[in-house]
């Protein structure tokens, strides 16, 4: 089991998350801007899951369904990105927690937060 970085980390790439992953499996992509974790150095530690404050990572067992394709996607993409292990700014125009949960509703989706979310 891996956690999943999902859709809500697109054009936002807040980085809190991975400053503290012990074992560095964050990586920064740019198409789509975002940052995607490596499923196969997660250890599921769930430490990154609390520091987003988009709540963008969710354990494989809680993934929301409207996110479910978000799993190959970080299992894709992450060899494209750039290893990133520090914090550093969100992109510009990055959207909070509120706007992009107002996103969600939009589209009629109703979506549970990560049972660990800060």
């Amino acid at each position: 089991m891996a956690h999943i970085v999902t859709g809500r980390c697109v054009n936002c790439r807040y980085t809190d998350c991975c400053s503290v992953c012990p074992v560095d499996c964050f990586y920064e992509i740019d198409d789509p801007p975002m940052l995607v974790i490596d499923p196969d150095t997660c250890i599921d530690c769930e430490s990154c899951v609390p520091e987003c404050p988009v709540n963008a990572i969710y354990p494989d067992s809680e993934l929301p369904e409207c996110y479910a394709e978000w799993t190959e996607k970080n299992a894709d993409l992450f060899e494209q990105g750039e290893n990133i292990t520090e914090k550093k700014e969100p992109l510009p125009g990055a959207l909070t927690l509120d706007e992009i949960q107002k996103r969600e509703r939009e589209q009629g989706w109703t979506i549970a937060e990560p049972s660990r979310a800060g």
